[in-house]
């Protein structure tokens, strides 16, 4: 069974070496101690959330907080390509569920699309607390995964930032029904697939779908709509599902 994952702040591993000590309070102490019951002598790992990773041995634990001393301790790069989902905002927390399942399944960077056809919109402090609570949602995901890294979380964007972003990317792909070319076919393509390096953006419409100025606003900037299979997908589903289908045929190979 792999180790738990509790993170410290960027300091705390910095400069660590195996044999040092590190503490491991506040929230995450109090989780590691109160709600996982962690005893000494256990193993954890300990991330800076930025590619550091240390594999632990808890040496003393008290109430709210721990002490582990460092094992061994590694950094991850970033993964090459880097993948950048672009989700639309969602009722229901659907799109919450979307970028939980992103993460675990490796996305870089994730940037909440207030689309033509949501329906929620960010304003003033729902806007604020949504963003917020995505964020928790990426950590906490994060811990789920042992993952080295935590995913970015744009700020909210509309039609001409998710159309700039595009333009900047190694490669973009629209999620989209009525396409006629799939996204496994493409990735899998020689010479055409996913590229080995820059950013690759998947963009992900709302329940009401992509509007087709949107549609064409993005292929104009450089983005191939795609489908994944025969059956639609919510949105809450669809992003996860065309992240599994680049990953298996780039970063899931040995």
């Amino acid at each position: 069974m792999s180790l738990s994952l509790f993170l410290v702040d960027e300091q705390a591993l910095s400069t660590a070496e195996p044999g040092d000590v590190v503490p491991l309070s506040g929230a995450e102490g109090h989780h590691a101690v109160t709600v996982a019951r962690t005893k000494p002598g256990e193993r954890l790992l300990l991330g800076d959330g930025i590619g550091t990773l240390a594999r632990c041995r808890v040496s003393a634990v008290d109430p709210g907080r721990l002490e582990a001393e460092v094992e061994d301790i590694w950094f991850e790069p970033p993964a090459q390509p880097s993948l950048t989902v672009v989700q639309a905002l969602a009722k229901g927390d659907r799109d919450l569920l979307a970028v939980e399942v992103a993460t675990e399944l490796g996305v870089d960077e994730v940037v909440p699309w207030q689309a033509d056809r949501s329906v929620v919109r960010w304003r003033g402090d729902r806007g604020r607390r949504s963003q917020q609570k995505w964020g928790q949602t990426l950590v906490s995901a994060t811990k789920q995964a042992r993952r080295a890294r935590i995913p970015t979380l744009a700020q909210a964007a509309g039609r001409e930032q998710v159309r700039a972003r595009i333009a900047g990317a190694a490669r973009a792909w629209v999620l989209h029904e009525s396409a006629e070319v799939h996204l496994a076919d493409v990735v899998s393509s020689a010479g055409a697939g996913t590229p080995r390096a820059g950013e690759v953006v998947l963009v992900v419409g709302p329940e009401g779908g992509i509007s087709q100025a949107e549609l064409d606003a993005f292929v104009d900037a450089g983005a191939e709509p795609v489908v994944l299979g025969p059956t639609v997908l919510r949105t809450s589903t669809a992003g996860s599902a065309g992240l599994a289908v680049i990953c298996a045929a780039s970063r899931w190979r040995a």
